[in-house]
């Protein structure tokens, strides 16, 4: 590991914007593709939401933890986790257009977008105790002087 940051916020969906500053500014250093920090930020973004939307329900509450880190070899590694209400059927949570919220108001698709941005992603969970998203990416060679 070269760098690692931890954040901690409120679970308020304006911090959501700001954990997507957050880890572009933090990612920054290793120079990635607009391309990469486009699908970086939105995949935060599904993460957060998913921990205030369904793990805090919406109660503004909860605390988020954000970590991120990186290594020599341009490996991005990013955790959002909550103590919220868990997840009780993680495969489930999982399939595309599946969602605990409001149809109407919620697409179903956040963990198809963290999978489709990212190499891996590995999600654990205990009801009543919470989740953790970890998410991993390779980033390209970067930008050629």
């Amino acid at each position: 590991m070269v760098n690692k940051i931890k954040i901690e916020f409120l679970s308020l969906s304006v911090n959501e914007s700001f954990a997507r500053t957050a880890v572009a500014g933090f990612f920054s250093e290793l120079d990635p593709t607009i391309e990469e920090i486009a699908e970086i930020k939105t995949s935060v973004s599904e993460a957060v939401s998913n921990a205030i939307i369904h793990g805090y329900k919406n109660q503004p509450t909860g605390i988020v933890t954000l970590e991120c880190s990186y290594d020599e070899e341009r490996k991005i590694t990013i955790s959002v986790e909550d103590t919220g209400v868990g997840i009780e059927d993680i495969e489930k949570a999982r399939e595309p257009l599946f969602t605990t919220g409001s149809p109407e108001e919620r697409a179903g698709m956040g963990f198809t977008v963290m999978e489709s941005f990212t190499d891996h992603v590995e999600v654990t969970s205990n009801l009543g105790e919470g989740t953790r998203v970890l998410m991993i990416k390779k980033l390209d060679a970067g930008y050629e002087l």
